[in-house]
């Protein structure tokens, strides 16, 4: 007995196959089609994103060296003028060649960074405000409370303490 299988109906799996795959890429059409309209319409609506904090380093990195570049030294006078240049130059391209692949990395890490900075700010704003609040809540007449203290005296008993808070 020879097991054969009975003929399949390869025709017919192919044409199922080329229908599915047709239909998740209309699906894919379609989702990718409702994003780009989801993401105008939010644009004309709110503006423009913000870009990354990887992207606004990048931006950063590329003015400071184009300043750095096109500054002309009148302290290193004529003849080491170009020197320095070249030597700006140089230190420039160095430093963009050591960010460049931090930034292609971990870009995730600037935007991290940038949110803990913004932390931090909103801490020393709070601080700095509960500490303007104190100050401005005491007396504003600090003499006529020192006046009122001492009392009659002639000055010539122990020191006041006096709250430098």
């Amino acid at each position: 007995m020879s097991e054969e299988l009975p003929p399949s109906d390869a025709g017919e799996k192919d044409a199922f196959d080329e229908v599915r795959a047709t239909d998740a890429d209309a699906w894919a059409t379609a989702c990718a089609e409702d994003l780009a309209a989801e993401k105008a319409r939010r644009r004309a609506e709110h503006g423009q994103p913000p870009v990354s904090a990887a992207e606004e380093l990048r931006k950063l990195v590329d003015v400071v060296s184009e300043k750095l570049s096109s500054i002309q030294s009148p302290l290193l006078g004529a003849v080491a003028g170009p020197a320095a240049q070249q030597v700006v130059r140089q230190v420039v391209q160095q430093a963009k060649a050591a960010v460049e692949p931090v930034i292609e990395r971990n870009p995730d890490v600037f935007d991290h960074l940038a949110a803990a900075g913004g932390e931090l700010l909103a801490a020393y704003r709070s601080a700095v405000q509960a500490q303007e609040r104190r100050w401005t809540s005491r007396p504003t007449d600090l003499h006529k409370d020192l006046d009122e203290n001492r009392g009659g005296d002639d000055g010539t008993g122990p020191g006041q303490r006096i709250d430098l808070d």
